[in-house]
């Protein structure tokens, strides 16, 4: 699928756009899907991407951890546009992997909720559409066609894979441990980001 080029139609495609629709489970923005890393309780894979630009500043993550919504979550990383410029200096080049971490913790704490609205997805293409945002997601153009990067989709792409390969070997108690990605000073709350595993739940 040509994402950058001629994108895709509209109508084949499992699309994301708000969170009270049939999809809105994939989103980052959903606050269905809390989740707990260091022990900590977070209320969306939204507030813990977020949180994870500025491991130098604890402050800023409690703020963006304690926000009771995603959105506002995601408003905390900004504060009036003077925050997401202080986010690490090595975000442009981490922010990708840093999200499939995000998405896999989410997996590894909501198998079955979140695992079988990957799974009823598949086989069709899943795209985030957005209304600016040509990285993350796809913009629904007048032709009916949506064009972007679309890397969220590819990352739930890329783990709905992983998930229907590892139930058909009978393995999915695999995604229920997850290691944290090999980064610098991958920090929350001024300590190292543990391995999650939800094997005893």
């Amino acid at each position: 699928m040509n994402w950058e080029g001629e994108g895709t139609v509209h109508e084949n495609c499992v699309v994301f756009f708000k969170v009270n629709e049939e999809w809105g489970g994939l989103s980052n923005m959903s606050n269905d899907y809390p989740l707990r890393v260091n022990g900590l309780r977070i209320g969306s894979s939204e507030a813990l991407y977020q949180a994870c630009r500025f491991p130098h500043r604890p402050d800023w993550q409690r703020e963006i951890l304690d926000a009771p919504h995603a959105m506002q979550a995601k408003m905390k990383a900004k504060k009036e546009g003077r925050r997401k410029e202080h986010s690490r200096p090595d975000w442009e080049e981490i922010q990708v992997e840093i999200m499939r971490w995000c998405l896999r913790v989410k997996l590894a704490q909501h198998l079955k909720k979140f695992g079988g609205l990957l799974r009823w997805s598949a086989p069709r293409p899943i795209v985030e559409q957005s209304r600016k945002d040509r990285f993350w997601g796809a913009v629904l153009e007048r032709d009916g066609m949506l064009r972007g990067e679309n890397r969220l989709g590819r990352l739930l792409m890329e783990l709905r894979a992983e998930l229907l390969a590892c139930r058909q070997a009978g393995e999915e108690s695999r995604l229920l441990r997850v290691e944290p990605p090999q980064i610098p000073d991958f920090m929350m709350l001024g300590k190292p980001v543990a391995v999650i595993d939800s094997t005893s739940q």
